[in-house]
């Protein structure tokens, strides 16, 4: 009843005038407890004019000219209000404003169970850009947050690597693929309220930014109010409970602040069955203000994670399994066991200092170190021991792929023939009911093996392999501020990171077996040449330490380091004036990557994986630019335009950093180019904003893994010279109908498409020198590129359509719901299926010109039918869909205490969908699709889904105090 008072006197204030003079004034309380509130914006829209409110909670804005102004009061953690103020020769007070705390905000708990996801996958597919807009109060970019993200929907067609993530001015986003790490801060939600977020390039503080935009994430202790907060949470998404506690003093007289959280993330399992978590959060932070001008911060932040991980599904495995499907995972000694998990340990330490030079003028430097290491584990099945025969080593053992969802395990792999037998198909109907009622990993074969071999005397076959980066970095910037006049601002920065890490395998777990030779199982058995040289010893993970016997702990098959560092900076101006205001920014950067190899890999012996690679430099800057035109105070357009270039990842200069030194060929800085236009709409009712946006990728780079049969080999496939261009709309628009009720309508149509046909080749430790093309040991085939043009680039759907409603009672109770509808979302497109080597016919090719490298060219199947063709090749799209999530929640003040809790409810009819996937490059000659594709069975290696969850909850309690 006290907001339906509030907004009454308020609007009875507007309506008169009483003074000579025009300015505006009031008083600004916090509507829990009456308490004069400082340091509130108080903001005339469309101007340069802002104040903040003093102890009192007081303000007053003077010498304002006659017109009609949007007064927009502002303050972290609360709803923000508008009030339309007429000035005509009298001042206007606006009495006592009641400001009310934002409910909303504990939506953003949520976002970490989205961001989490990342962690789940096992293929590396998703690269969710929830975390980046989860601070945005903009309609459009909340529900591409909090409602489209479970769908891994991507505003723009961009993905987290087209973001930066800061905390206190520092980006956080990493060096080996571009990409934040949100588990390093995961579990922190109550102490990282302060955000903001900057949409595409538009002016930040801090940074330059990229083009899908800066959330910039404050952490400094003074920037905390005092108080504590107790929360516990209770879900089926990612984890099923959460413990959080909290408390920061605020600014204490004698200059200090400081702030703790500490919070537990627990679950056997989330909605995808197997998947455990085990996570702990700590932060601390402490600030000093050294006499009025300066002060200096220093946090600590801990956020340990471990996950169990999920894989992609075959259509075949879905339809007997279902989606929540996990083969990673199987019981030994009555507990589950997840043979693939993820743990990062990455602390972060950070000093931040703050200057006033003058009123007008601030420098922000700030120093971080970061340690720690990712692992993730998996199962060697290449243990083998070391027989002597004619003088000669060779190695005895190995085993076949323990997954329950390998291929020779489902029943298609039985109706592969062309004549099918009675014996066929009960073969396939005993595998299917062996996958159905037993299609779990199997633990206790795994040791039982290992076991026998070690009666024997033997070396293990299976053991855990944990794949591990250590990293060190070092993080520093300085970052200047200044108000040149009324009018201008200027901001600026440089910077300068430096990484180390180590990258190697261990082995974690010896599954009851002795030990494991160091030795690669899956050695050619031709002799292999290097500079027409045979060489000896290609099995060996380090020709140094050949034949090693490795155990629990210790470091095998590969082991190497990395050395990269940024230097980088960036300048920006600011232009506001009545009608327009403006900006213009540059950047440039210094790049550079070089490896060290610890071990020389027998098949890359000498300096080609021993010792220092090339190093790699890269040379990059970028340009933006935008205005905004008022049309008037409720009515604007907005442009902005940028044009960058990317040094490639760290992930993407190397073919196979693991074996080698070999640097990627043809390798190239990114090249983008972004414009979008907007109309925005700021009404006290209605806001709205809609954008048209066109960007364009040229030179791009990208490195996939598989085996292939193709050739019979496990390969390295390098696209290089990639063009991509993503155009489309975006609506966003709401209407605060009455006091209690707002309405909300969302759209966004795209079409994110490869602009060319890329140049690819092909590497691996089987291709030998050929003597006929110049010893070229690089693969090619036929014109060296891959036939992408116009096909879309996978990555969540390119439409989504949401409206919805809130109801926000006074009483402080409030209840939501949206209704979504996604469509166009598509397969990710096998490159090589889309080369020439698609219509090679390998069985015409002599066996010599098989393992080597150099082009192959010709050999076209001579049934080979392009109509027919064309309809293999078709990129699937997947089925749209349609969801409902509900949100509510409610809090109490009882004493000093506040008292609440906030619920969400997703995919509330249970919908079964696909959110994205890709096709298989195992087997994708022509014959071999007609066969594939017209199987009984199904196909032996079909396109693999990822499935969005089925119907999901959250539920948080808390207590503030």
């Amino acid at each position: 009843m006290k907001k339906i008072i509030a907004t009454l006197w308020l609007s009875l204030c507007l309506s008169f005038s009483i003074f000579a003079q025009n300015n505006i004034k009031g008083v600004v309380v916090d509507s829990d407890n009456e308490n004069p509130m400082q340091g509130v914006t108080i903001n005339i829209k469309n101007t340069t004019v802002s104040v903040l409110t003093n102890e009192k909670g007081a303000f007053i804005i003077e010498n304002l000219s006659d017109g009609n102004y949007l007064v927009e009061i502002s303050f972290k953690g609360y709803e923000t209000q508008n009030f339309p103020v007429e000035l005509s020769g009298n001042p206007v007070d606006l009495g006592t404003i009641f400001l009310f705390k934002d409910l909303t905000e504990e939506q953003d708990i949520s976002i970490v169970n989205i961001t989490d996801d990342e962690l789940n996958s096992d293929d590396g597919f998703t690269d969710n850009i929830a975390g980046l807009l989860q601070s945005s109060r903009d309609v459009f970019l909340s529900a591409a947050a909090f409602d489209f993200s479970a769908t891994f929907f991507r505003p723009r067609g961009l993905d987290n690597a087209n973001g930066k993530v800061l905390i206190n001015g520092l980006e956080m986003n990493k060096l080996l693929n571009g990409r934040p790490q949100w588990a390093n801060w995961g579990g922190l939600n109550d102490l990282q309220r302060n955000q903001a977020f900057t949409r595409g390039v538009s002016p930040n503080e801090n940074t330059f930014g990229d083009i899908a935009g800066v959330n910039s994430i404050t952490m400094r202790a003074s920037a905390y109010g005092e108080g504590a907060r107790v929360s516990v949470s209770s879900a089926n998404r990612s984890y099923q409970g959460r413990v959080m506690a909290s408390y920061s003093s605020g600014a204490l007289e004698n200059g200090w602040s400081y702030a703790v959280l500490g919070s537990r993330r627990f679950g056997g399992e989330g909605y995808i069955k197997g998947t455990l978590y085990d996570s702990n959060s700590f932060f601390a932070a402490v600030e000093k203000q050294l006499g009025d001008n300066h002060s200096l911060n220093f946090n600590f932040i801990y956020a340990q994670n471990r996950r169990g991980r999920s894989t992609a599904l075959t259509d075949e495995v879905y339809r007997l399994k279902g989606r929540q499907y996990n083969p990673f995972w199987g019981e030994i000694n009555g507990a589950q066991k997840n043979s693939r998990e993820r743990r990062i340990v990455e602390p972060i330490y950070m000093l931040n200092h703050y200057w006033n030079i003058s009123e007008k003028t601030t420098l922000n430097t700030n120093l971080s170190y970061q340690t720690g290491f990712t692992g993730n584990t998996r199962i060697d099945n290449g243990g083998t021991r070391r027989v002597t025969f004619n003088g000669q080593d060779i190695y005895l053992g190995g085993a076949r792929n323990p997954s329950p969802m390998y291929y020779q395990n489902l029943p298609s792999y039985h109706l592969r023939f062309d004549d099918l037998t009675a014996a066929n198909y009960q073969q396939a109907f005993l595998a299917q009911q062996e996958f159905v009622n037993n299609g779990q990993f199997n633990w206790v074969d795994l040791f039982g093996a290992n076991q026998r071999q070690t009666a024997l005397g033997y070396n293990s076959i299976y053991v855990v392999q944990e794949d591990r980066i250590d990293d060190s970095q070092l993080s520093f910037n300085s970052i200047l501020f200044t108000e040149l006049n009324e009018n201008i601002k200027l901001n600026g920065s440089v910077g300068y990171r430096k990484l180390n890490n180590e990258t190697y395998a261990r082995i974690k777990d010896l599954l009851g077996g002795t030990g494991f030779l160091d030795v690669d199982f899956f050695a050619e058995e031709v002799q292999t040449s290097q500079n027409g040289q045979i060489l000896d010893n290609v099995a060996q993970s380090d020709v140094q330490n050949p034949n090693r016997l490795v155990n629990t702990g210790e470091r095998y098959k590969y082991n190497y380091e990395m050395e990269a560092s940024v230097l980088e900076s960036f300048v920006q101006a600011q232009f506001n004036y009545s009608k327009v205001d403006f900006y213009l920014g540059a950047s440039s950067s210094q790049t550079s990557y070089q490896r060290n190899g610890i071990y020389e890999n027998g098949y890359f012996q000498g300096n080609l994986s021993l010792g220092k690679s090339e190093r790699l430099t890269f040379s990059n800057y970028g340009l933006k630019g935008g205005l905004t035109y008022k049309i008037t105070g409720q009515h604007l357009l907005d442009f902005n335009t940028a044009y960058l270039t990317k040094a490639p990842t760290i992930r993407n200069s190397f073919e196979n950093a693991r074996q080698n030194n070999i640097t990627v060929r043809g390798l190239e800085s990114e090249k983008i180019h972004t414009i979008d236009a907007s109309y925005v709409l700021r009404t006290p009712i209605v806001k709205a904003r809609l954008t048209g946006y066109h960007t364009s990728f040229k030179d791009g780079t990208d490195i996939n893994f598989f085996f292939t049969e193709s050739g019979s080999t496990f390969t390295q496939e390098v696209m290089t010279n990639i063009e991509r261009r993503n155009f489309g709309g975006e609506l966003g628009i709401e209407a605060q109908i009455t006091p209690t009720i707002k309405l909300k309508g969302v759209a966004a149509m795209g079409q994110f498409t490869y602009n060319n046909n890329p140049n690819i080749y092909y590497a691996s430790d089987d291709f030998q020198p050929n003597p006929n093309q110049n010893n070229e040991t690089r693969r090619t085939f036929g014109d060296g590129t891959t036939k992408l043009k116009d096909l879309h680039v996978a990555g969540g759907p390119e439409r989504a359509f949401q409206i919805g409603f809130e109801y926000r009672d006074p009483d402080f109770w409030w209840f939501g719901a949206t209704a979504n509808h996604f469509s166009r979302a598509f397969v990710d497109a096998s490159a090589l299926k889309r080369s020439d080597a698609f219509a090679i016919d390998f069985d015409l090719i002599p066996d010599a010109d098989l393992t080597r490298g150099g082009n192959i060219s010709g050999f076209t199947y001579n049934d080979f039918d392009s109509t027919v063709a064309r309809g293999l090749l078709r990129q699937e799209q997947f089925d749209s869909y349609f969801l409902v999530n509900l949100t509510g929640g409610k809090s109490w003040k009882v004493g000093d205490y506040f008292i609440g809790f906030f619920a969400t409810v997703n995919n509330l009819f249970n919908q079964e969908y696909k959110t994205g996937g890709f096709e298989q490059s195992r087997r994708v000659g022509y014959r071999d699709q007609i066969a594939e594709q017209n199987q009984e069975g199904g196909p032996l290696f079909g396109n693999r889904y990822f499935f969005g969850n089925g119907t999901t909850y959250f539920v948080n309690f808390y207590l503030r105090f």
